[in-house]
């Protein structure tokens, strides 16, 4: 027997029209239950449950606005669909009011009345899935899958307990891939504004003619290509957060626009005239130092001391060491799950070998690499040990820069410029010339890599 297209309580003290309703939604696949008072269908309601409630308005005893306000408060989101006398236009507005999603006139159309029941199932249908989505992604980005028992990770989840619950702008710290948006993920969905929009944005990655269209939107006309009203990533934000990524890559003239968003919460479109108010959370990120920007001149002071309210430094793995096994684990048991690789286990010495590695990529190239351990097994593959690893995690680590003079091939001092050239090239190379994968290496910002690499009048630097 298939599947009912919904549950439907019919409550009508007509026996007539009961038996007709409920005859007409059975056609059309639903359950339906109907009942002659407004007490039996509420019962019924507290019990079962349902996705649409059919009610007549005047029936002796309860009638149908207390049926709508008693079934709101033992379900908020079951549908109403209120039936009216001929004449009761006032009393369907006052049903309306009072949370009644539709209504319908005496003598009840049939047709229309299985058009409106459908209609009113799949709005409720929808409106489970969103909450069913929101619970999935409330809980994707709790504080529970921030992994880490080291100090310094214990330390960043008592901060962003503390600061969720407030409207406070957070700059959040750390070098590529620890994680810094996975933990302004987490900051919004555990906030009053976890029903709003979360909005990421990467000032690196866009040109900054776009950049400002992209946070501001536009009117139509304001550029070329500009061929109707767009809006920006703050309106489409509005009761909720947005999350800058790489601030300390924003150009100086959208900084000035940043720095008046956060003091009044008003900005205008590109090309536009109009004041628009906004309510959104500012939550930024960096791995530059932005304390030295300042002081160079290219990141605004007053800016900076606006995002900093609150700050949140994200350690990196090297100093957390403790965290890798939790980590490499947890890693490796959500690839098994997602590649049906349920018969894979890991060697204790890969995990050994993992915790002594650099991890210059952090959490996000410890995941990169848990993931190609799983995919790349070969069928048959039980146990995945030290020979499945890459050659650069089994070869012994490279010890510390050294501060100081830099010997070079042939004995020849170089400026630290020159290092500084040397090593970018030859990251650039060793990522097949992926920009932003080399910036990550580095740990500068993409457009601070174009910027130099221009300089030094390679082909890669060009946009």
């Amino acid at each position: 027997m298939p599947e009912p297209r919904g549950q439907i309580i019919v409550i009508d003290d007509d026996d007539a029209n009961r038996r007709g309703t409920d005859m007409a939604l059975r056609k059309d696949g639903y359950a339906v239950a109907a009942f002659a008072t407004g007490g039996e269908g509420l019962d019924h309601l507290r019990t079962n449950g349902a996705d649409l409630l059919v009610t007549d308005l005047r029936m002796p005893g309860m009638d149908g606005l207390e049926v709508l306000k008693q079934a709101k408060t033992i379900d908020p989101g079951v549908a109403v669909l209120m039936i009216t006398g001929f004449g009761s236009i006032e009393s369907a507005v006052d049903a309306m009011k009072q949370g009644a999603d539709d209504y319908l006139q005496k003598p009840v159309n049939l047709v229309e009345l299985r058009k409106r029941a459908a209609v009113a199932v799949e709005k409720r249908r929808l409106a489970q899935e969103v909450q069913r989505l929101r619970e999935r992604l409330r809980e994707k980005f709790s504080f529970g899958t921030i992994i880490g028992d080291s100090a310094a990770m214990q330390q960043v989840l008592h901060q962003l307990a503390l600061v969720a619950p407030t409207r406070s702008s957070v700059l959040i710290m750390g070098e590529s891939g620890t994680g810094k948006e996975l933990i302004a993920n987490a900051l919004h969905q555990n906030s009053p504004r976890r029903d709003g929009r979360f909005l990421p944005i990467n000032c690196a990655a866009i040109p900054a003619d776009i950049l400002e269209s992209e946070l501001f939107g536009h009117e139509r006309g304001a550029f070329t290509g500009a061929v109707q009203r767009k809006p920006g990533k703050f309106e489409m934000a509005d009761k909720g957060t947005l999350f800058l990524d790489e601030i300390g890559e924003m150009p100086s003239n959208l900084q000035a626009k940043l720095l008046r968003v956060l003091e009044d919460r008003s900005f205008m479109r590109v090309g536009g005239t109009e004041t628009i108010q906004v309510d959104v959370r500012i939550i930024t990120a960096t791995n530059s130092d932005l304390e030295a920007k300042v002081a160079a001149g290219t990141f605004r002071g007053d800016l900076y001391y606006r995002l900093k309210v609150v700050t949140i430094r994200v350690p990196p793995l090297r100093d957390r060491l403790e965290d890798i096994p939790i980590l490499t684990h947890r890693f490796f048991e959500t690839f098994k799950l997602e590649n049906n690789r349920p018969e894979l286990t890991l060697a204790p010495e890969v995990v050994e070998i993992l915790t002594r590695a650099r991890w210059e990529g952090n959490v996000r190239e410890l995941r990169n690499t848990m993931e190609s351990l799983v995919v790349l097994a070969e069928g048959g593959t039980t146990v995945i040990g030290p020979e499945q690893l890459p050659d650069n995690y089994r070869a012994p680590s490279p010890p510390p820069a050294i501060a100081g003079p830099v010997a070079v091939t042939g004995g020849a001092a170089r400026t630290m410029d020159e290092i500084e050239k040397e090593a970018i090239l030859r990251t650039l190379r060793e990522t097949g010339g992926n920009r932003t994968r080399a910036a990550e290496i580095l740990g500068i910002g993409l457009r601070t890599l174009q910027r130099k690499l221009r300089d030094y009048g390679h082909p890669a630097g060009d946009d």
